[in-house]
């Protein structure tokens, strides 16, 4: 056999056992990433013992995969409770009830615990009480228990401008409200009776949850504000505290340890929560130390 028929043979053999090893170091690179993104982004592996968290921020709607995500909690033996993390002005009448009523079948199975952060008011506070236990803070803005029924009336400025609107109806009801036309005294009536029946909808929610008496709610029910502290004082709540204080609750009456992971309810498809994660761990770890602060306090420090 020659010389360069030799080299060759040994190229080859050096080739594939470069590539081997570079398969190797991809596939730990990505098991790295794996198991950094998911202790980053709070999640746990299936199938291990947690407690789940859903974070519920912003308007509070008719969140179809929100429920079915939670259902699924009921059925899935490794979650031993849930913590509702509420930061949330309110919403809508229907994604309250929704949410209220979903916790409430969840309850019956796990225990289920409300923590209120900054805002917890009108719909956030009816999701609120489908729990088993409501914290909050002293300063927490909570209550609001009321709901609201608005529209505009730009007929006068559309007269103005020469724009004159016309509606069809089956009857003198349907068309109300109309921006373009004065509310009707019998549409007004109306409407009323529809936000009345909500409201007297969400009273009974607060006197069943808080078994306070119905007259100490109505008074309570006139749409005001309260601080987790008058909240606490008026029976709204269960006590001051946080996420710790809920932890502590839940080992010491539902017997669930302290010690177990917490885990994120998601709604987003693994894909999704993998490239999240990726990418958040990306953030931290990368252009944080690069740049010496975070991203969010980068931004707010940007001129202008």
């Amino acid at each position: 056999m020659s010389l360069d028929a030799d080299l060759l043979i040994d190229r080859r053999r050096l080739k594939r056992r470069l590539a081997l090893w570079r398969g190797l170091a991809v596939l730990l690179l990505l098991a790295g990433a794996l198991t950094f993104a998911a202790r980053e982004s709070g999640l746990s592996f299936p199938g291990r013992e947690h407690v789940a968290r859903l974070t519920v921020q912003g308007f509070i709607g008719d969140d179809r995969k929100l429920f079915e995500a939670l259902e699924a909690l009921g059925e899935d033996r490794a979650t031993r409770a849930l913590i509702v993390a509420i930061d949330s002005p309110g919403g809508s009448v229907g994604g309250g009830e929704a949410l209220y009523a979903t916790l409430q079948r969840l309850r019956e199975k796990k225990p289920v615990v409300a923590v209120m952060r900054g805002t917890a008011a009108s719909a956030a506070y009816m999701a609120a009480l489908g729990t088993d236990r409501v914290y909050a803070r002293d300063s927490t803005v909570t209550g609001s228990i009321g709901v609201l029924l608005q529209a505009v009336d730009v007929s006068e400025l559309a007269a103005r401008l020469g724009v004159r609107g016309e509606a069809i109806v089956s009857g003198p009801l349907k068309a109300q409200p109309n921006p373009l036309q004065p509310l009707s005294p019998e549409g007004r009536a109306a409407l009323q009776a529809v936000v009345q029946d909500m409201y007297e909808q969400f009273l009974a929610k607060v006197v069943a949850a808080r078994r306070l008496p119905e007259e100490k709610v109505r008074a309570l029910a006139d749409g005001r504000v309260f601080t987790g502290r008058q909240a606490l004082a008026e029976g709204l709540i269960d006590a001051i505290g946080g996420e710790a204080e809920a932890r502590a609750w839940l080992a010491a009456e539902r017997q669930v340890p302290e010690s177990l992971p917490v885990r994120e309810v998601e709604t987003r498809g693994p894909a999704e929560r993998l490239f999240g994660a990726l990418f958040q761990g990306f953030w931290k770890s990368v252009i944080s130390e690069w740049l010496g602060v975070d991203g969010p306090r980068l931004l707010w420090q940007l001129p202008g």
